[in-house]
């Protein structure tokens, strides 16, 4: 297809173009948030249950510590998944009126990812207060210390043992190039959608509007009357 066919087609279906382009722009607007700087902090931990007392009076076991260990891979993965609930965050959120800060439950979720590595568990907090991201941290840190026996039944009533690996740091984060092309790229994408409808409403066009048409239906052109 020539380029300036393809213009003609465009001329010829420019609403299809023009309409998803503004819909998704518009929705783009009234949705969009400006880059902001956020503070973050990134704390790991390690958790496990103690190795159970009778094996070590049990003298066939190799290793009294290995179900420890091996427990500890699938306790740091249900303290991950636990982590980024609703249920985390709204013991987090009580856990901060306890020391008179108050951050509701959405914003705290909205604050936390997590993520879990061997025997570890990786916390990552991000706010715009570098306050409220430190005091989230170390509420996380807490609960998951002291309630765990509260969401697995597997513990029997006891928690498992939580140990902080690190003490919260925070540090300012600049919005990544991303961000900023952020709009640039819905933009984009309606663009990309109107032009496809263009040429679907091209290709599905029952009438013949140029010699073009008419030639690729394998008829022979003998005159053209390019009058307008």
């Amino acid at each position: 297809m020539r380029l300036g066919e393809f213009v003609t087609i465009i001329r010829r279906w420019w609403i299809l173009l023009a309409v998803p382009t503004m819909i998704v722009t518009i929705v783009g607007l009234i949705f969009y948030e400006a880059p902001s700087d956020r503070y973050v902090t990134t704390v790991r931990l390690s958790a496990a249950l103690a190795p159970d007392e009778h094996l070590a009076t049990n003298r066939t076991q190799f290793d009294t510590t290995y179900y420890s260990w091996l427990s500890s891979e699938y306790l740091v993965s249900g303290l991950s998944d636990w982590s980024v609930t609703g249920a985390f965050a709204t013991a987090v959120s009580k856990q901060l009126e306890n020391d008179n800060t108050y951050i509701s439950a959405s914003i705290v979720q909205n604050s936390l990812s997590s993520d879990y590595v061997r025997s570890e568990v990786v916390i990552y907090v991000n706010s715009r207060d570098p306050d409220h991201t430190s005091k989230i941290a170390n509420a996380a840190i807490k609960v998951m210390q002291e309630q765990n026996k509260n969401v697995f039944p597997q513990l029997g009533g006891r928690n498992a043992t939580v140990v902080a690996l690190d003490k919260p740091t925070v540090t300012l984060a600049s919005p990544g190039i991303t961000q900023y092309l952020e709009m640039l790229v819905r933009i984009a994408t309606g663009i990309v959608l109107g032009l496809l409808l263009v040429l679907c409403g091209h290709y599905f066009d029952p009438y013949i509007r140029n010699r073009s048409d008419v030639e690729m239906l394998g008829i022979q052109v003998i005159m053209e009357n390019t009058r307008q």
